[in-house]
This record gives structure tokens, sequence and C-alpha cells, in this order.
């Protein structure tokens, strides 16, 4: 037995261990602590220069410990390497200072807690972007200068999400500026960050005068010929910096303009270079401009700056360029990173504050609390109703959790309340492939198979189910994160880490546990209680009356959508006010919240802000526009004027801020929810039948839309998060629907003189009580967010209790029905079209079943 379970037991401890190793340290560790201990060489000297480092930060001669040690390192030329040879920094990089920086940025880093907080949590940095050229004022330059700040607010974010920031917030300020905040990143620190967003990646190809070359000494500017300027090269040797001098003519030969894009390769002698591909008439343009400059020098320059000139050897057609310069790795990737995402304008930082967590600390704690409490009831669900089966199904679920965490952590994913709630709607559906597995050996020990092998059984008999249901849930979640952004691209990606794991801890980790248990004798009898007894309903009876009347639903709330337009939309959607407010006694945010509800001023977002390195905290509540007369008060901040007179609020600014979600990802997620279904339809008719891949596209699409509804009619508002969750459904949509379709497609070749109503009706009564069962753990775990949590986190929530209940109903009233219309209630045809391929899963459900 062990021997059959090797593999597997080495899998889980090796999951186990890593997802662990991955989560260490928990917390941010204090950067001056942690690099003292950290320093293994002449800790006596290093000492001393932290001691100094430190006397300048707590002197606010520095704004961190970290830019103290970098700006003395820089200003005496210490090599700091010498302290950490544990750390080997590229033995061809002589430049002390690029050492440096290395060094202390993989030290910062380390310094961090694995597992990242988002904004709602944490909080943040932040810096306000201004565009320096903007046009004039007529109709047409205000819509052209709206187009270029949409645009570089689009670039910005993939700059931002090349560097592996997660879950930016990026949106327009006023008429000329972006904010941009950044959860668990510090500016100071990280300076490069903000550089590289301000870039605008001015790509040039530059001919070198004619004769000349690389120069020790700038020529004097009466010797420089007309048409021409001076660009210098920083050649980084072991001695320091050397710089070489060029003519280089003011005009390019060609622009960066047809670049398809850029990447990072490893050069000659560890040092990287950034290629640059052509598009084909970039490709054309590079030849033409090669070849009739053989012999010359091509200076490649960036945003006004020199990287290289390389000698033109020959006409170069491939439509290919380098630009090389002894960057390290990450200089290359930031470069490629400003090209594949080039500006149209100039940004100049206005602002660099920090942000506190935009969920007030009893919003955070109540959060963390209700997604306790949901796994509790699911944990507690599954022992009472499955006894040592619900304590294999517990075991496996915290290793299912500690999975999730280790891979967020790995990857640098960053934890928010929705993406919490991501989880814990995981948690739920997790135990449903026990469950499924439970009842399927529930059914082999009512024919009177033993135990063992009741549980080899049910697992092969249920695998078919888990794994087309997994994976069709896979493919929603690459569309979420393929066409998501910011939450929507974070809830894909916690979802999807969700389903690879769950498959992982229930197919590998708890079929072991439960088999050792079998097979050691430890246990003989597995008790399992009903929730619902065995039924006999002739669902295809009422399918036409419950089809008809959960559309007029549908329709109902599809007419409330448009009837409401543009109010259904959060700030997130369509921008807002925000009030800056500094004051005497600091309000708690909940309390703003409960002023802003009392007075129906709709959605409200309070923060605190400060400026880098100290400064006063200022109070920003994000608002919806109000309508306001001239000379008006913004009506929040009158309200909490007169609900705290005492606490010297002083408004010191308003400005209108642009949606963090803008027309094209609005557009995304509409494609991202077309993608879905066409992807269910496709796999479900593949797997099964087409006929079965046309009533899971109508279920889907059933579930969205009664979803969204249902939404409304209760008057909530969309956001990010809740397009997330929204597309979210869809996964778990076809998770009911897979269990059915399964047992039909069963009873199909068990009963192959039965009557395909008789088929459908027997199928579904068969999974009824397992589907209700799956069902009430995801709505346990969602209930409690709902009644325990606060703010997104009850919307998020909301929008699950009605799709698992939509989605239940669906899959026995929608997607089975549709099924069987589309047949004519005929199974003539789905028996010649039944020979599909055989997966290695099934091949297995086979021999067990033998």
């Amino acid at each position: 037995m062990l021997k059959r379970n090797f593999w597997k037991l080495t899998l889980s401890l090796i999951l186990g261990l890593w997802a662990l190793s991955s989560l260490l340290p928990l917390k941010d560790q204090p950067f001056a602590g942690f690099i003292k201990e950290k320093a293994a060489a002449k800790p006596a000297d290093f000492g001393a220069l932290l001691k100094e480092a430190s006397d300048r930060f707590d002197a606010k001669q520095s704004p961190s410990v970290f830019v103290a040690l970098k700006t003395i390192a820089k200003e005496r030329k210490i090599d700091l390497t010498q302290y950490f040879p544990q750390y080997p920094i590229e033995s061809s990089l002589g430049n002390i200072e690029k050492r440096n920086n290395i060094l202390l940025d993989h030290l910062l880093a380390q310094s961090k807690g694995r597992l990242q907080l988002g904004l709602d949590l944490k909080g943040g940095v932040a810096f306000t972007l201004e565009a320096s050229d903007t046009p004039g004022t007529s109709s047409a330059d205000e819509a052209e200068r709206k187009e270029k700040l949409t645009k570089a607010i689009e670039i910005i974010g993939d700059r931002i999400n090349g560097l592996g920031v997660a879950e930016p917030l990026i949106r327009a300020v006023g008429n000329n500026r972006i904010e941009v905040q950044l959860p668990g990143v510090n500016t100071n620190d990280n300076p490069e960050i903000v550089a590289s967003v301000q870039k605008p990646a001015r790509l040039e190809f530059r001919l070198v005068h004619e004769g000349t070359g690389a120069m020790r000494e700038a020529p004097p500017a009466e010797q420089v010929p007309a048409g021409y300027e001076v660009l210098s090269v920083t050649d980084d040797t072991k001695e320091g910096s050397v710089e070489f001098y060029y003519l280089v003519k003011r005009i390019p030969e060609m622009t960066g303009q047809n670049v398809e894009r850029a990447g990072v390769l490893s050069g000659e002698f560890g040092n990287y270079e950034v290629q640059i591909n052509f598009n084909a008439k970039g490709a054309a343009e590079f030849a033409k401009v090669t070849s009739a400059n053989v012999g010359r020098l091509l200076g490649i320059v960036l945003d006004g700056r020199l990287y290289s000139a390389p000698n033109i050897n020959g006409a170069i057609e491939g439509g290919r360029a380098q630009i090389t310069g002894k960057f390290t790795r990450r200089d290359a990737d930031e470069l490629a990173n400003v090209l594949n995402n080039p500006l149209d304008l100039p940004l100049q930082i206005k602002e660099q504050y920090e942000v506190g967590p935009s969920l007030a600390e009893d919003a955070i704690s109540s959060g963390i609390r209700s997604a306790v409490i949901g796994t509790a009831l699911v944990a507690a669900f599954m022992v009472t109703f499955y006894t040592t089966g619900g304590v294999v199904a517990v075991i496996t679920l915290a290793i299912n959790l500690l999975i999730i965490f280790g891979v967020m952590a790995s990857i640098g994913a960053t934890l928010t309340l929705p993406g919490l709630a991501g989880i814990v709607l995981t948690v739920g559906m997790a135990v449903d492939a026990n469950i499924l597995i439970f009842e399927r050996m529930r059914e082999e020990l009512a024919a009177g198979k033993s135990l063992r092998t009741a549980n080899e059984t049910g697992y092969w008999k249920a695998l078919t189910t888990i794994m087309d249901a997994h994976l069709v849930q896979l493919i929603i979640c690459a569309i979420m994160i393929g066409y998501g952004t910011g939450p929507i691209k974070g809830f894909g990606v916690t979802l999807a880490i969700g389903v690879v794991s769950t498959l992982l801890s229930v197919l590998v980790t708890a079929h072991m546990v439960m088999d050792w248990l079998i097979g050691s004798g430890f246990l003989k009898k597995l008790t399992m209680r009903h929730l619902l007894k065995h039924i006999n309903v002739d669902f295809v009876k009422y399918g036409k009356p419950a089809f008809i009347g959960s559309w007029i639903l549908v329709l109902l709330g599809v007419a409330v959508i448009f009837y409401k337009g543009d109010r259904i939309y959060g700030i997130d959607f369509v921008g807002g006010d925000v009030v800056s407010i500094e004051f005497t006694t600091r309000l708690d945010s909940a309390k703003i919240r409960e002023i802003a509800a009392a007075n129906k001023l709709g959605e409200v977002t309070p923060t605190y802000v400060s400026a880098l390195g100290g400064g006063k905290e200022i109070l920003r509540v994000e608002t919806q526009t109000f309508e306001k007369k001239a000379g008006e008060e913004n009506p929040l901040f009158a309200a909490l004027v007169k609900a705290y007179p005492d606490a010297g609020l002083k408004k010191v600014g308003e400005s209108n801020i642009g949606a963090a979600i803008g027309s094209e990802i609005k557009w995304n997620a509409i494609i991202a929810i077309a993608l879905s279904m066409l992807a269910i339809l496709i796999y479900i008719a593949f797997r099964f039948e087409m006929g079965f891949g046309i009533g899971a596209m109508f279920s889907s699409l059933h579930d969205i839309l009664m979803t969204v509804g249902i939404f409304v009619l209760f008057g909530h508002h969309f956001s990010a998060p809740m397009v997330a969750a929204i597309l979210a459904i869809a996964g778990y949509s076809i998770n009911e629907t897979v269990v059915v379709f399964d047992r039909i497609r069963e009873e199909l070749k068990e009963n192959p003189t039965a009557s395909l109503k008789d088929v459908v009706n027997q199928a579904i009564n068969k999974v009824f009580a397992r589907t209700i069962m799956t069902s009430s753990t995801t709505f346990l775990a969602a209930l409690a967010l709902f009644l325990f949590g606060g703010g997104v986190l009850r919307d998020i929530s909301f929008t699950f209790l009605v799709g698992i209940v939509t989605s239940t109903f669906s899959a026995i009233f929608i997607s089975a029905q549709v099924f069987y219309w589309w047949h004519r209630g005929n199974r003539h045809h789905i028996d010649r079209s039944e020979e599909k391929p055989v997966y290695e899963w099934d091949a297995g459900s086979k021999k067990a079943s033998q």
C-alpha cells in the first residue's frame, strides 16, 4: 500500500513544504535589522555603516535607511557586496553603484513578507503624474487631450504590470493628471518604478558623423558640425565609469514607431541586451537605412540618451536590432518594457504620498473573520455528514489553502479582500469534489461492495465529472486573466490557483489518505448521513414552466439594467469626485461610510494619505459626482462637518477622478463573457455531445444574466470586483451542470432501451441530493461572507449567493431541459454520436467498475 501511494505521499509533502517555505516570512521585517543579520563578513564595519545610515534617517536627512545606505555607499564608493559574500553579483559588472543597487534591491525584497496585501488591506504609495505638453482649449484639443490621457493610462498600466506590481490603481485626475497607486511598494526604496513609468520611450536611430567615432573627451561647442550634437555612452569597468562621446545627427534616420516588440537576450560575458523586432514596414525601413550607410556608426537613442553606436557592417534585412550597453537583467527588462509600451507624451511627477488602507480596521477584521467563519462552517458541514471522510476532506482543505497562499506568495500575487472572497468560494467548491467522490462511494456501498472497492470505484467514477468541471473552470479563469485587468485579472489568478490546488489536494492527497485509512484497517466503516433522501420527480414535466418563469425574471432584470443606465455603475466604472480634508481629530473610516449611507450619498471610499518622508496626514474621500450649484459645498463634506463640528474639518481641495475601469475594459469584460460561453459550448460538445454543449451554454448565460439582474434589482452598484465575481459564476455554473450531464451520459449507456425523458428524469433524481449537497457547502461559505463581512465583501457574497441558487436551478431546469428539447425528446441520434475520445481517467473508471 505504501509502495502504491509513495509518489502521492512524496508529491503531497513536497508541495506542502514548498508552500510553507514560500510564505515565510509572513510579515515585513525592519530593513535595518534584517540587513544587519545578513551581513556575513566584517560585521563590525558594516554595523558602523548601518548606524550612520540610521542616524541620517532619524535626522530626516533621508527618507529611509535603505536610501541612506545607498547614498553613503555612492558618496564614498564603498562596495557593499564585500559584506555579503553569500550573494554573488555578476563578476563582469564592475560599476560599484550598480552592484550595490542590485544587492540592496535583493535584500529589500527578501525583507518583505512573501504574501503581499493589496491597497484595501494594507495601503501603499501613490504618485500623481502630469502631462506637460497638453494641447489648447478648443473642443478638438480637448478631445485630443482626453484621448492621449486615456492612452497614457493604458500604457502605464501595461508598464507597471510588466514590472511585476500586482493590482495597481491607475486613473485620471482632472484634465491632465494621472494618479497611480501601488500596493506594497515604496517609491523611496524603488525609484526605478516611477522613473520607468515616466519615460516616453521615444526611440530614434541616428547616424554618427562620418569619419568620427568614440572620443574620450567631448569636443568644444564650436567644433560640433551643424545638425549634430554631442551624446555620450557610459562604459562601466571595475575601475569605475568611463564616458565616450559621439557626434550624433540631430535628425533621426528612422524612429521606433514601427517596433513590434522588444525582448531581453543574454549577451556576452553575462551581460544582457535588448532585441528589437520591427514590423514589416519597420523592417523594410531599417534595411534601407543600413544598406545606404554601410561602414558608418548608427546611434541608438532613447528619450535623448545614447545607448550604443554599433558599426553598420552591411544591410540588416531581418527586421531586428540590438541595444547593448552592459545592462543588468533588471535594466534590460525595464528598457524592453518601456519600448513595448511607448508613451505619446512626457509626464512629470507632481506629488508622491503614502496611502492608508482603503478599508477601515473593523472592515478588514470583519472580512477576515467572515472568511474564517465560512471555512469553519464548510468544515463542520463535511464532518457532520461524512464523519471520517469529512475529517479527511477538512485536512486536505487545509493543505489546499496552504498551497493557494504559497503559490500566490511565490508568483508575487497581491491578496485583496475580493481575492480573499474568491478563496472562500474556492473552499466551498473544493469540498464539492470530495462530496462527488463520497456520494459515488455511497452508491457503491449500497450495491453491496466492500469499503475498499467502493473507495476505488467511487473515486474513478467521480473523476470524469471532477476533471470536466475543473478544466472548464480553468478555461474561464484563463479568459479572465487574458482579458481582465486589476481586480478582474487578480480574481482570475486566485481562482485558477484554487482550481489546480483543489485537483491536487483532492485527487492526490485525499485519495491517498482514504486509501491508507481503509487499507490499514483503521477505517472499517464509513458513516454518511443524508441531507435529502432519494426522490422521484418528473423534472421534464416541470421543465417548460420553470424555464419560462426564470427567463421572465431574467428579462425583468435586463429591463431594469437598461432603465437605470449608468446608475448601475460605481466609481470604478464612471469616476467621481475626490475631496481632500484637513482635520484636528481623525475620523474613523467606518463612521464616514455610515454618514454617507445615512444621507443617501452613495458609494464612498475614504483613505488617509501623507507625504513621503513624513508630513501632515490628510483625509481623501472618493464620492460619486454630485450636481452642485455655483458656490455649493460638496454634500459629503457638509454632512461630515455637521456630524463632527469639533473635528476641525477643512476642505483643502476637490477634483474629479476618472474611471479606474475604462470603456475598453468594459468591452473586455463583455468579450470575456462571450468567450466563456463559446469555450463552454466547445468543450462540453467535445467531451459530451453538441446537445450537452448547447444546454451548458444556455444555463451559464442564464445564470450570469439572472445574477446581474437580481444584483441590480436590489440596488447594488457594479465595481471591478463585481465583474470578476460574475465571471466566476460562469465557472461555478458549469460545475453544477457537468454533474447532471455526466449522470445523463452514464444513464444513456446503462439504460439503452429507456426513453430520453426517462433517462433525463432518472439522472436528475439520482444527482438531486448530491447537487444540493455540493451547492450547500459553497452557499455556507458565501453566507458567512454576507452576514459577517462588509462593504465590497457583501456585494461579492450577495453575487455568489444568487449565483449558487441560480446555478443549482439551471443545472436541473435549464441545461438538462435544453438538452432534452435540442434532441426533441429522441435519443436515437445521441446514441449514434456517442463514440468519444477515451481519456486516461475514463479508462481508469472503466477498469475500476469491471
